[in-house]
């Protein structure tokens, strides 16, 4: 064997072992940060209405919960405006360090908010706060994490690779919703004085752990090499939201296209378990089924990535959707009979068919943008995505199952429509699988 074969080989295989190293990393970051963020959505579903809003009728104090819950959601496209900025300006890695940090404090901050009984209204309006704070964590998270999988892998396996980043949402719902289940086995009294803070306080824990990993990690080498390339030809560098913002089609495709997914996957941890609390099921019993749901979907959500490799991005989120709105009426069936089995079969199935969406999303949406500005234009398309999709759903559903006296219809129309101009969009939008990320812009 030559000097120059065994060079190249031990360099492909540095190069394979940095790109698991940076896949795993952004996995656990993604963890982490969804662990503090999804948090907020099962505590917003069992703790929020009575701990900060007491005193008014259950569903509307729920309704006034998934409204503070919403101001994370405003928050995120801001996010990604501010370090996506600096993202493309000087690397991915330093802006996922400070993001990471951001969202581990607002989450332990949350778990020490005294309650309506002590502070008034004064407690939701710092719960509020905080929720934006992690809002503008998660938009900056996201797009780095995503850039940092895809742009250190192999070209054939970016769907697969950046798949890593959202299924670390699911990973972060299971350990959320099973900690959060735990403390609810407490009394009532007992819970809802301090047993939903434990979750939040353990953030802190989290956040230590995920920064030791992240600062072992390289910079992404096709942004680097970008970078390079400007500088050596005297490129003076623009700003990238005005950049992104010279061509809004992007944006405007990735939003509708996206925004069904993330409709569809807060209403499972938010409405759909407080629906299934209200026909019978027991709380805990419907915390650990989400739970387990979600970690099976784990799975799927790399086979999602994996297959859009093979067919393209486009089927198999289609796919994912159409079968979705078909089975709205049996899940909202199966959560209404009180049942924990057959909650655990539709919280399952549910996201089993949401991962055909989910798991090529990350690589879907960044792949269209070009190196020099697609940390900006990935992480604002994506996170209005998710302001359009999830950031009112659960209010909006909420209200319309109250309105129409209970009648789960309303809600299954809305989320059928909201799923069909999803599936137009993606249609609408070219197949990226084959993109070069090369490119500079």
């Amino acid at each position: 064997m030559s000097g120059h074969t065994a060079l190249a080989q031990s360099s492909t295989a540095a190069k394979r072992k940095e790109a698991r190293t940076v896949i795993m990393s952004s996995y656990l970051g993604s963890t982490i940060e969804f662990y503090d963020f999804l948090l907020y959505a099962t505590a917003a579903a069992v703790a929020f209405p009575k701990v900060f809003f007491a005193g008014t009728d259950e569903w509307v104090g729920v309704v006034a919960a998934y409204a503070t819950f919403a101001a994370g959601y405003v928050a995120r496209p801001l996010g990604g405006i501010i370090f996506g900025h600096f993202g493309d300006r000087i690397g991915r890695k330093g802006m996922l360090i400070v993001s990471m940090a951001m969202m581990g404090i607002a989450s332990t901050l949350i778990g020490l908010i005294p309650g309506a009984n002590i502070i008034g209204p004064w407690g939701a309006v710092i719960l509020v706060v905080l929720r934006v704070c992690q809002g503008i964590a998660v938009g900056g998270e996201w797009g780095g994490a995503a850039l940092m999988a895809l742009e250190h892998s192999d070209p054939k396996r970016r769907g697969f690779a950046a798949s890593f980043v959202n299924a670390g949402a699911p990973t972060g719902a299971v350990l959320g919703t099973v900690v959060m289940g735990i403390f609810s086995a407490l009394p009532q009294d007992a819970f809802l004085a301090w047993g939903w803070r434990v979750p939040f306080l353990l953030s802190f824990v989290l956040l230590i752990v995920g920064m030791f990993v992240r600062l072992r990690v390289s910079e992404s080498p096709i942004f680097a090499e970008a970078v390079a390339k400007e500088s050596a030809q005297g490129y003076k560098r623009k700003i990238p939201l005005l950049e992104v913002l010279k061509r809004p089609k992007a944006l405007i495709m990735i939003m509708f296209a996206g925004a069904a997914g993330f409709g569809l996957q807060v209403v499972l941890p938010t409405f759909s378990v407080t629906y299934a609390v209200s026909k019978g099921a027991p709380q805990q019993g419907v915390l650990y089924a989400f739970a387990g749901a979600s970690a099976i979907s784990i799975l799927f959500v790399l086979l999602g990535g994996r297959l859009s490799d093979r067919f393209g991005r486009r089927p198999v989120m289609v796919t994912g959707l159409a079968l979705f709105i078909l089975y709205l009426f049996p899940m909202f069936g199966m959560l209404s009979s009180g049942n924990i089995a057959l909650v655990f079969l539709a919280f399952t199935v549910a996201l089993i068919l949401h991962s055909s969406l989910y798991g090529p999303l990350a690589a879907f949406v960044s792949e269209q943008f070009g190196t020099t500005n697609r940390y900006t234009g990935a992480a604002v398309g994506y996170q209005l995505a998710t302001l359009i999709g999830a950031g009112f759903t659960p209010g909006i559903v909420a209200g319309l199952y109250k309105d129409a006296g209970q009648s789960i219809v309303p809600v299954v129309v809305f989320l059928s429509v909201m799923s069909l101009v999803s599936i137009v969009f993606i249609l609408l939008t070219r197949e990226s699988k084959n993109n070069d990320l090369s490119t500079v812009s």
